[in-house]
């Protein structure tokens, strides 16, 4: 997604937008929040941002509130009937501190990561405030998992960029000729194949560590009993 973000404080200075205009507007829903920062924080997206200049348009034309949002609801915006297709529920996003305690992994390594480009946040104010979905956990634990099965930041690199490739051949099949969606499913399926191979390869490796494991752990426990036996003995011919 990688969309702009504004706070509500970044949309009144960059619109200068009262604060009591903007409660005003939100309460009669001519404008909505794109999501939910920490501590329930509003979030607004760039076309929040195309929304308060064309109620500002309105307004200056010498429409009311009421008129605008009769407006708004008839009319809406330009192109905006086909955001309504695609436009979700508010969802709540997570700053970097959040992603890394409900992921396991710090703030400093999805740094690295971001820095690296495996990922990317969902959005990203104008002051540099960087949010994640929900999703970003799990592909959080995924990234680390593919680290554990011996794949380096680069090989991740690569998976995350047909990840990519995939969602917008998904979303948008005429975005790449037809040869060249071809080759990339083919790769896409090739590397797929080459995981469950590994993964499988793994299982196989897990079980076996884990029958030698058993044994030994058995092993040790019996050695130790009869350590401790012996020593036992010891403080008897000791005590004789």
């Amino acid at each position: 997604m990688n969309s702009k973000t504004f706070t509500r404080q970044e949309l009144e200075a960059r619109f200068h937008v009262s604060r009591p205009e903007l409660e005003k507007w939100m309460k009669l829903k001519l404008l909505l929040p794109a999501g939910f920062g920490p501590n329930k924080t509003p979030l607004f997206s760039e076309d929040g941002g195309e929304r308060i200049a064309h109620i500002q348009r309105l307004l200056d034309l010498g429409y009311g509130l009421e008129d605008v949002q009769k407006i708004l609801k008839k009319v809406g915006l330009p192109q905006e009937e086909l955001k309504k297709k695609k436009r979700k529920t508010p969802e709540r996003f997570l700053t970097v501190g959040d992603l890394a305690e409900q992921s396991g992994v710090s703030p400093r390594t999805i740094k690295h990561w971001e820095d690296k480009g495996i990922i990317v946040p969902d959005m990203r104010s104008e002051g540099g405030f960087r949010l994640y979905s929900k999703v970003f956990v799990f592909l959080c634990q995924l990234i680390r998992d593919l680290q554990l099965f011996g794949y380096t930041l680069e090989d991740i690199k690569v998976l995350s960029g047909y990840y990519q490739d995939y969602q917008r051949l998904r979303d948008r099949p005429e975005s790449l000729p037809k040869a060249a969606a071809d080759a990339k499913l083919e790769k896409m399926l090739s590397e797929l194949k080459a995981l469950f191979d590994k993964i499988e390869m793994l299982k196989q490796g897990i079980a076996r560590w884990e029958d030698l494991l058993k044994k030994a752990k058995k092993e040790v426990q019996n050695l130790k009993q009869k350590n401790d036996k012996r020593r036992g003995a010891q403080r008897g011919a000791a005590h004789a």
